[in-house]
C-alpha cells in the first residue's frame, strides 16, 4: 500500500469539504452511508486518524483509536437495529481485495440475508482449499 493521501474522499469527508449522510461520530470514528449500498443497510465506519489499511491501524493506532473504531461499529450496528437479524463487517486491504479508498474504513451491511461470504469462493465440507 502507498502512504497516506490527505486529498482521499474519506479525508475531505472528515475535513467538512464533501458532505456524508452521517449516521454517528465520536471524537475517534465517523459512520455514515455508503453512496453505492450492496445491502438494504449499508454503512461505513472510518477513523478519524490517517489510517491507510487495517494493517496500519492495528501497528500505528493508539489503544484509544483502536477501542473508539470498533465501539463505533458496534454502536451503529445498534442505533440501525442489525443486531438481532445479524450483520456483516467487512474491512478491504489492497488491490486483491479490491480497497478503493486509501482511508481504513470498515463496511457495515445488514438488513436482510448476505448469502456466501466471496463470490464464486466456495468452501469445500471439509474447508480444505488446492492450489
Amino acid at each position: 500500500m502507498t502512504g497516506y493521501d490527505d486529498n482521499n474522499i474519506f479525508a475531505r469527508i472528515l475535513r467538512g469539504e464533501l458532505p456524508c449522510g452521517k449516521v454517528h461520530e465520536t471524537d475517534y470514528a465517523l459512520a455514515f452511508h455508503d453512496i453505492n449500498p450492496q445491502a438494504p443497510v449499508h454503512v461505513l465506519v472510518i477513523p478519524k486518524g490517517k489510517f491507510v489499511s487495517m494493517d496500519d491501524f492495528c501497528r500505528n493506532a493508539s489503544a484509544e483509536e483502536i477501542a473508539g473504531l470498533w465501539r463505533a461499529v458496534g454502536e451503529v450496528a445498534r442505533t440501525l437495529g442489525l443486531v438481532e437479524g445479524g450483520y456483516r463487517i467487512l474491512a478491504n486491504h489492497g488491490g486483491h481485495a479490491h480497497q478503493e479508498v486509501p482511508h481504513l474504513h470498515i463496511h457495515i451491511l445488514g438488513g436482510r440475508p448476505l448469502g456466501p461470504m466471496l463470490e464464486g469462493g466456495d468452501v469445500p465440507p471439509d474447508g480444505t482449499f488446492t492450489r
